[in-house]
């Protein structure tokens, strides 16, 4: 390539401006080299073309004439400026490289951060995720990006939304509770996944163990399941005199549900309660099943952990105070929201507590070397005022063990 000077006369004024020539050689249909000299006008050309160009020209060479290689590349030279004949033609014979080129480009240029969740945005918990890496230094739309993928209750739709995440390629995985882990672990085997809230990883099939995880599986684990008793024990406190309690699952949550209802039946036959397991699968189910209970006459609820009953906290809160039911759930939401108790882990929490395993992973680190973190914080919300409504005087010693009252 080399730089010339041309000068155009008008009228009486000359202009002189540069001009770079560029030799474009090739091996012609005869086994011959062609050479043609090309001529470059700066002033035609934008910066983001002038970038993109050495990619294009590369596949101007899949034309199928000399003539049109040569125009092509001619054109390409001179400027952005291409005919929609042009245009297809390059589209016919290299364009499809270039995408992977552009998309490994983009990749390499900001990490993209896939989050799998049976649970809905409105929730607010996985934002405790994009809180962590912020602290870490990622921000987002700077230097990270998030891709939300949400089943909004419905556990069908994990597998093609992990699949999605997939055909995107993302740099990592974030799934949220047992399922969502064991559909994206199910559809591969090489993108990273930082689990949250999985109940039990290595009875599930998630990791070897909680030290040495293996496979493209860490991140951390709930013991919910395990604060099924607990829960239980405190409904009983509450409720003194009541043995008649009902408990509400999802059978569409098969994984983490039957280990629930398992942990459900046999701490209840440990504590003497008679229990009437409800299935409820979706909200147009929360209404038959509350007038289930009234009918039964039960005065107790213990609504198991899910996704589906977080992401509608509010109506089964509702339902709860109007059937007049002393209600326990693994969600302070429904305290929050009229419901008498909540026990169970922070959620916001537990997304947080993936950021460091999502930054160790961007920077090198391998899933089976970072050991699982078992959450061992949780809190347990009396509502007050709730309990005044209902005409239910909690004892002192279970208001003790309270982390906070709503009055």
């Amino acid at each position: 390539m080399r730089s010339l000077v041309r000068c155009t006369s008008v009228g009486t004024f000359k202009t002189c401006r540069p001009v770079l020539t560029m030799s474009v050689c090739w091996v012609n249909q005869k086994s011959r080299p062609t050479t043609r000299n090309v001529e470059i006008d700066p002033d035609q050309t934008s910066v983001v073309f002038w970038i993109l160009r050495p990619i294009v020209f590369r596949f101007s060479f899949a034309a199928r004439s000399q003539s049109a290689r040569f125009n092509i590349a001619k054109r390409l030279l001179r400027g952005p400026k291409m005919h929609r004949r042009e245009f297809i033609t390059l589209l016919g014979g290299g364009a499809a490289a270039i995408v992977p080129f552009v998309a490994r480009a983009q990749r390499s240029a900001i990490p993209v951060v896939g989050v799998l969740s049976p649970e809905g945005p409105k929730t607010g918990n996985a934002n405790g995720l994009v809180e962590g890496l912020r602290e870490l230094g990622y921000v987002e739309g700077h230097n990270i990006r998030f891709e939300y993928r949400w089943a909004e209750g419905r556990f069908d739709r994990l597998s093609e939304l992990a699949a999605d995440l997939i055909r995107l390629q993302v740099d990592v995985i974030v799934a949220f509770v047992t399922q969502a882990a064991e559909v994206a672990k199910k559809q591969t085997s090489t993108i990273p996944i930082v689990m949250v809230g999985v109940a039990d990883p290595i009875g599930a099939g998630l990791a070897a163990s909680l030290v040495h995880p293996g496979g493209n599986v860490t991140g951390t684990s709930s013991l919910a399941v395990a604060l099924v008793g607990k829960q239980l024990e405190l409904l009983k406190l509450a409720a003194p005199g009541n043995t008649s309690f009902a408990a509400m699952f999802n059978p569409t949550n098969v994984t983490f549900q039957s280990l629930q209802v398992k942990e459900t039946k046999a701490a209840a036959q440990t504590l003497g309660l008679q229990l009437r397991f409800l299935e409820v699968g979706a909200p147009t189910e929360f209404e038959a099943a509350f007038n289930t209970i009234v009918q039964e006459k039960i005065g107790v609820l213990l609504i198991l952990a899910d996704p589906l009953f977080f992401a509608n906290s509010k109506a089964l809160a509702e339902l709860s105070v109007k059937s007049r039911l002393i209600t326990m759930t693994a969600y302070r939401t429904f305290a929050d929201a009229g419901a008498l108790m909540s026990y169970g882990p922070n959620y916001f929490d537990n997304y947080k507590a993936a950021a460091p395993y999502v930054e160790k992973i961007l920077k090198g680190a391998k899933p089976s070397d970072l050991p699982i973190d078992q959450s061992s914080k949780f809190e347990f919300i009396v509502n007050l005022k709730t309990a005044k409504m209902l005409g239910i005087d909690i004892p002192t010693s279970v208001l003790g063990f309270a982390t906070e009252v709503i009055e």
